[in-house]
């Protein structure tokens, strides 16, 4: 027998087959470095032998661009002749899919050598390496993460639109920010996310109606294991899009799929604990910031410009930051201001966290997570001073840690940044890079429609 390296155990598949002996088949999947689950459906005699011997999977699967394409740059395909690695269940998430036909389940997996050593270009490896990092610092890191979203109509001949109501096919092209009735209307469709969200363990909790046509909020448990809360998010989102499929919606997670409306973020509340479970960030008198929080958002502060790829990894996810628009566009942070990238809500002092606002929805939360936790394990390090709180309108004044300005200008600075390097990891950090200047590159050579509109037949 193998020994599992990622700690699963043949019991846990032999007792899931024996509570469900209606499940007759099930999706294995591996997050690649854009959050795509990659990997395979397999039928329900398999899953012992999995369990047993993991499954081998082509090292390029870790290194394929948006579309599913060898990245040739990531040295994951014929520089290793793109022989098979193992990939291993990850324990406690098989789980049934909730109205799939004929029944079905899922599972994560993660990647290993043959040998059983973590495949370095795996992104949930980045962010363990970092909870490793923090534990053998006497840290213990807790959080969740937002979930923002649109429901659009499948039909795009008439351009991108929000999805009718599936109760009653009422339509409204309105932002409806908060409406409770608004929300009523697509109640069926909740109810199915919330059922699929329980039997996956997941506590999915408020739903709200956005600040755009279509737009939603889905909010997370709070977990003491940020592995776990990033685990929680890859299956929301796909629980989201795969409900939405079966009520005859489009469940979208682009940053910014309407130009005119705001873009759907995926914010990460994260706060530290010391080794009796107490959170260090929680000040002894309400209101004066310990120096715990303060270094925290010091490190935040100075690595953001840096780590934008990670925040913003896409050509799209770049066109959410625009003034007034609750994306952040500098790195400033303040106290229950949502115009700041780093925020620090309102509330209980005993639940005192950070918010770190510039992550698109877009964005791969292992590679969000991992980089979160390195800035602040830096800014306590060196004892980084935050600078002054943003007060009133954060996005007003400028800041003297400039963000990158564009797409490409991100991809620069990720490529060049060794601190980037250590968050996720000399391998991760290149497969990352070398895949989203590949992704620009198409981008680069494509012909838009703008094109057209502006050049045919004006030059």
């Amino acid at each position: 027998m193998t020994l599992s390296p990622s700690g699963s155990s043949i019991e846990e598949a032999e007792e899931f087959l024996a509570a469900h002996p209606e499940i007759e088949a099930i999706d294995i999947v591996l997050s690649d470095a854009n959050g795509i689950g990659r990997g395979k459906i397999i039928r329900r005699h398999e899953l012992i032998g999995l369990y047993r011997n993991g499954r081998h999977l082509p090292i390029s699967i870790l290194g394929l661009d948006i579309v599913g394409e060898d990245v040739h740059e990531t040295g994951l395909i014929w520089d290793q002749g793109d022989g098979d690695l193992r990939a291993w269940p990850i324990p406690g998430t098989l789980k049934p899919l909730h109205g799939t036909t004929p029944p079905r389940a899922e599972l994560l997996m993660s990647m290993y050598s043959l040998e059983g050593v973590p495949m370095s270009s795996d992104p949930r490896h980045a962010l363990k390496r970092q909870v490793e990092a923090m534990a053998g610092e006497g840290l213990f890191p807790a959080g969740a993460f937002e979930l923002e979203f649109f429901l659009l109509d499948p039909d795009m001949s008439a351009g991108v639109r929000p999805a009718a109501a599936v109760l009653d096919g009422r339509r409204s092209d309105w932002t409806e920010v908060y409406s409770v009735d608004h929300l009523h209307g697509m109640q069926p469709l909740f109810s199915d996310i919330y059922r699929a969200a329980e039997a996956m363990g997941i506590r999915a909790e408020t739903v709200i109606s956005e600040y755009a046509p279509g737009q939603y909020e889905l909010t997370l448990d709070y977990r003491t294991d940020v592995m776990q809360a990033a685990d929680d998010l890859v299956r929301l989102k796909r629980i989201v899009r795969m409900q939405a499929r079966r009520h005859g919606v489009t469940a979208c997670f682009m940053a910014k799929p309407v130009e005119k409306y705001a873009g759907s973020g995926m914010h990460f509340h994260v706060s530290l604990q010391d080794g009796t479970g107490r959170n260090i960030f929680a000040e002894a008198v309400e209101g004066v910031w310990t120096e715990t929080i303060r270094h925290a958002l010091g490190g935040l502060r100075q690595t953001m410009g840096e780590s934008m790829l990670v925040f913003a990894p896409h050509a799209n996810s770049w066109r959410r930051f625009v003034g007034q628009s609750y994306a952040p566009v500098s790195p400033s942070w303040g106290v229950n201001n949502r115009s700041v990238a780093l925020r620090i809500p309102a509330g209980e002092v005993k639940a005192r966290r950070i918010e770190h606002r510039p992550s698109g929805v877009d964005a791969s939360p292992y590679l969000v997570g991992a980089t979160i936790l390195a800035g602040i394990r830096r800014g306590l390090a060196q004892r980084i001073d935050p600078g002054p709180e943003t007060t009133g309108n954060g996005y007003e004044g400028t800041d003297d840690l400039p963000m990158p300005r564009d797409w490409r200008e991100a991809i620069d600075r990720a490529t060049a940044s060794e601190f980037l390097k250590e968050a996720l990891g000399a391998d991760m950090h290149r497969t990352f890079t070398a895949i989203k200047a590949a992704e620009h590159a198409r981008v680069a050579r494509w012909i838009a429609d703008v094109d057209y509109a502006l050049y045919l037949h004006n030059v």
